[in-house]
């Protein structure tokens, strides 16, 4: 969770004993639980709330896509895979044209 490892937690809860004190940890550990909570019940209900909001084909939608790097990279990965049956057809050409311009030797 979070990407804390067990070193870092255990760095945490020292630093919490030494900021909030041993007597009121508890009760600090308990607050930033709610908070946490929160947050991510508010971010839930704003993904559903958007998916709503969008109308029917967003049903799959996942906000992750929205940052601008996963955007940008459907955005490109779509237009490269309207260009490949373009790319296909121009190599199927020029491989007609180089076989149709072969020069033969025996007239050399």
């Amino acid at each position: 969770m979070f990407g804390v490892g067990m070193g870092e937690f255990l760095g945490l809860i020292v630093l919490g004993l030494f900021l909030v004190g041993p007597d009121k940890l508890p009760t600090a550990a308990k607050d930033f639980a709610r908070i946490i909570h929160k947050v991510r019940n508010f971010t839930t209900d704003a993904s559903r709330e958007l998916k709503k909001n969008l109308g029917p084909g967003f049903e799959d939608l996942d906000v992750k896509d929205l940052t601008p790097k996963n955007l940008a990279k459907k955005v490109i990965g779509d237009a490269l895979d309207d260009t490949k049956p373009v790319i296909k057809e121009v190599r199927q050409r020029t491989k007609e044209l180089k076989d149709v311009a072969k020069i033969d030797p025996d007239l050399l």
